[in-house]
């Protein structure tokens, strides 16, 4: 999973919250994000070690995530995530889709191929949104479609900031099966492929997913949760040239859903 910031802060270094309710509501879903980082089931000890709570406090606060259905204890006495959180995922989904669409749709008349916007979610990518090009001839991804990450643009977009040994991980869980000849299929190769998006600021899929489709992708910087951008099209369109003036159209683009999304939620 995405590291969230709850994984990355310290509990005991957070702001005091003002009640005992909003603290413990705040505890709980530091809790969730560190289970979705540790990939879904987790230990009470684990998560004492990794939030710095209490063992009754967290016990506590598992009683009640299990009670409402969005944790699950499994027989091994671990904690897994729970269903009721797929409903409340899907709608952020199609909701933060709904809001990228206008950035979506400029981008399509910029560059005049197929937008789209992808999450990572859990070890896949997921794309949540899309806006076709104009084009007789054009690339169409369903919405709701999941891939791996290591054989398109968005998921290099997505991991090129993360720590090698959490992709060799996640490489290690979904394998790399090869969707066409061209396709990275070794962890090594993929890494120095993550290294490439570093450094140049952007990632290709070269018809590593579709033998005759090209894409174009760059992460959306800040976003609530891992985001990436991409345009796509025949390779004949999508060249190496035409990269050169997409790519900055793409940055500016992902700039400013950046910012969109932000307001989307109180300071």
């Amino acid at each position: 999973m995405p590291t969230s910031s709850a994984s990355t802060t310290d509990a005991s270094s957070k702001t005091p919250a003002a009640s005992g309710g909003v603290q413990s509501l705040e505890r709980a879903f530091d809790l969730l994000e560190r289970m979705a980082d540790a990939g879904g089931e987790v230990g009470l000890s684990e998560l004492s070690a990794a939030s710095g709570l209490p063992l009754p406090t967290i016990h506590r606060l598992m009683r009640t995530l299990v009670a409402c259905g969005y944790v699950r204890q499994q027989t091994n006495r671990r904690y897994s995530l729970g269903p009721r959180l797929i409903r409340l995922g899907e709608s952020a989904s199609r909701l933060l889709g709904t809001w990228a669409r206008p950035y979506l749709a400029r981008l399509v008349e910029e560059t005049g191929e197929t937008a789209n916007m992808a999450l990572l979610d859990g070890d896949e990518i997921v794309y949540v949104a899309q806006v076709p090009s104009k084009h007789s001839m054009r690339m169409f991804t369903e919405v709701g479609r999941r891939v791996l990450p290591h054989s398109t643009g968005v998921g290099k977009a997505l991991l090129a900031h993360t720590p090698a040994d959490e992709v060799r991980a996640l490489l290690a869980r979904t394998g790399m099966p090869a969707a066409t000849e061209k396709t990275i299929t070794t962890p090594e190769g993929f890494l120095d492929a993550l290294e490439q998006v570093r450094k140049v600021g952007y990632a290709v899929d070269d018809n590593e997913q579709e033998i005759g489709v090209r894409c174009l992708a760059v992460s959306v910087p800040n976003s609530p949760t891992a985001a990436a951008i991409s345009i796509s099209g025949p390779a004949g369109r999508v060249t190496e040239a035409v990269a050169e003036s997409f790519v900055p159209i793409l940055q500016g683009v992902a700039a400013e859903l950046s910012v969109a999304l932000a307001n989307q939620s109180p300071a």
